[in-house]
This record gives structure tokens, C-alpha cells and sequence, in this order.
């Protein structure tokens, strides 16, 4: 097999520890899945085989094509719902990495009247309603997964415009822009989740993020400070400690060296 270019490489990379990063913070467990656009060829996406997140190696990582045939014929078992990626891509050019889960704190906003709205300034990301996908309505009857490419545009057109979409009875997916971005979203997600949980515990009206809150808060979000600031936090967290930023060397003026030397 042919080396891979470099970009390619670093993607497959930051791809395994956004596998860990998620299983460490408990989006996904043994199941669930994340993926991410080929920055070399866009039609292209790479993904993990079949396996809990929190094992997944680089060599575990495979690369398909939008219609999410591998690109190399595979002996081992791909995953069923690859479908939920291709067809994401497909429909949203400028999403480049995608992450489906099934997080327990999730699941009652896709079967109850509970729209799933923003109360947390970081959760901005999730946008102002999180959209339900109801697979019978399509496809009647089902085991609930996204097993075809007609299951994956459906969803696909659920999702919209939008970062996340809930499944009823079944999780959600997260889109975004890059890997750290989708990651931050599934996070926030479910973060968000929690709390408006614990938010109608209390009684009372909850007060959501209004549209303008919303639009100034995604420029902050996703400013590059917060992005890399939480990614290291969540590596670190997950096992993988990012290097810190060299120092730069203190200046000796010239002729320091000999004046200490002959004062020996």
C-alpha cells in the first residue's frame, strides 16, 4: 500500500482520539460512531471498523466513498449505518466530519413534545431546535437503522441546515465543519441535554438562547482559542497529552559567555 499523504495521515490520527475523546466523555459507548472527510479527496470520508470507540487504533480506520463503499474491498464486517455519513456528506458539502451516537441523556427529546433548545452559552452550537427524524414515516416498520443510502439521504434532509438531528428512539448525529467542531457539538449536545432536564425539574418557564445570543455566541465558539483550548483539555483527559508549546530561548548578549569564563 502506498504511503499516505501527509494530511491524510494527520486526519486518520486526530479521527482515533476523537473516538477515544467520545467514549471518555460518554456520547458513545460500545456503539456509536465518528467520521471525517478526506482533506485530500472530499469525495472520500474515513471511518473505523466495527468497534468500540474507546479501542479504536489508526490501522482500525478505513476509507470509503460517499456512497460508503470502501474503497478497498474489506473481508472484516463494516458498519451497518456507514450510510448516516455518506449521505450527510453527500447532501452537505460543507460538513467534514460527522458523528452518530446514541446517548442515553438524548433519547427523551426524540420521543416526548420536548424540543431540545439551547440554555448553555457553549451549546450555542447545537443551533436554536434540534430537528426529530422519524424513520416511519418514510420506511414504515423498521429496526430503526440507517442501512442504505435512500435511509441516509432521508436523514440527511431531516438534518437541513442544521449541526445535529435527533433519531427517534434511536440517538442522533452531529455535523460540522471539522473533526474538533463535530466533537464539541456532540459533546455540548448532550451536556445540553442534562440540563434542560434539570432545568424543568424546577418548575417553571426555561429561558433559551435567543437567535441573536445564538449567532454572536457561534463566532465565539468556534474561534479558534476555544477549539484547541477544549481538544486539549478532552486529549489529555482521554489519555493523549498534546506536547506544550517550545519556549523560546533566552538571549545571551554577546561576549556573555567569555566575561563569565574569565571570571572563574
Amino acid at each position: 500500500m502506498a504511503a499516505r499523504d501527509p494530511k491524510e495521515a494527520a486526519a486518520i490520527r486526530e479521527l482515533m482520539i476523537a473516538n477515544r475523546i467520545l467514549a471518555h466523555q460518554g456520547v458513545v459507548d460500545a456503539f456509536g460512531h465518528i467520521s471525517v472527510r478526506n482533506p485530500v479527496n472530499p469525495k472520500r470520508y474515513f471511518m473505523a471498523r466495527p468497534r468500540a470507540p474507546e479501542l479504536v487504533v489508526e490501522d482500525d480506520i478505513w476509507e470509503f466513498h460517499l456512497d460508503s463503499t470502501p474503497v478497498e474491498p474489506k473481508t472484516l464486517s463494516i458498519y451497518s449505518e456507514r450510510y448516516i455519513h455518506g449521505g450527510l456528506y453527500m447532501a452537505r458539502p460543507d460538513v467534514n466530519a460527522v458523528c452518530h451516537n446514541h446517548a442515553y441523556q438524548l433519547i427523551p427529546y426524540g420521543i416526548t413534545e420536548t424540543v431540545m433548545r439551547p440554555v448553555l452559552h457553549v451549546a450555542s452550537v447545537i443551533g436554536s431546535e434540534v430537528p426529530i427524524w422519524e424513520i416511519r414515516e418514510e420506511f414504515g416498520d423498521t429496526n430503526l437503522l440507517v442501512t442504505d443510502n435512500d435511509r441516509g439521504r432521508s436523514l440527511a434532509r431531516a438534518f437541513g441546515r442544521g449541526r445535529a438531528v435527533l433519531m427517534r428512539g434511536h440517538g442522533a448525529t452531529v455535523g460540522a465543519h471539522s473533526l474538533k467542531a463535530c466533537v464539541y457539538v456532540a459533546i455540548y449536545l448532550m451536556v445540553n441535554a442534562e440540563l434542560v432536564r434539570e432545568a424543568k425539574k424546577l418548575g417553571g418557564e426555561i429561558t433559551y438562547l435567543n437567535q441573536g445570543e445564538i449567532k454572536l455566541l457561534d463566532t465565539m465558539n468556534f474561534a479558534e482559542p476555544p477549539m484547541e483550548r477544549t481538544w486539549e483539555y478532552w486529549c489529555r483527559r482521554a489519555g493523549f497529552a498534546t506536547p506544550a508549546p517550545a519556549k523560546p530561548a533566552k538571549r545571551t548578549k554577546p561576549g556573555a559567555a567569555k566575561r563569565r569564563t574569565r571570571r572563574r
